[in-house]
């Protein structure tokens, strides 16, 4: 189904934050992590795009299990 813009608004700012995992995004709106890269591509001017990427590309916040992984003790 169709996003209005202020569901589009929220997602990309909730790409944005560090803390919002896609994990997190997915169970708010159901949308996984490449439909949330898609939006982004789609949403945001290219060189805003290639900053958010870089920004979250291997960011342990934003994937759930690397996060979860990196704060639990590997005693």
């Amino acid at each position: 189904s169709e996003l209005t813009e202020e569901e589009k608004n929220r997602i990309i700012e909730m790409a944005w934050e560090d803390r919002t995992t896609f994990d997190q995004i997915k169970e708010r709106t159901g949308l996984s992590e490449s439909e949330v890269i898609k939006l982004m591509r789609r949403e945001l001017k290219p060189g805003s795009f290639c900053l958010w990427r870089k920004r979250v590309s291997g960011r342990i916040t934003k994937h759930r299990k690397l996060f979860e992984r990196h704060i639990k003790p590997s005693c």
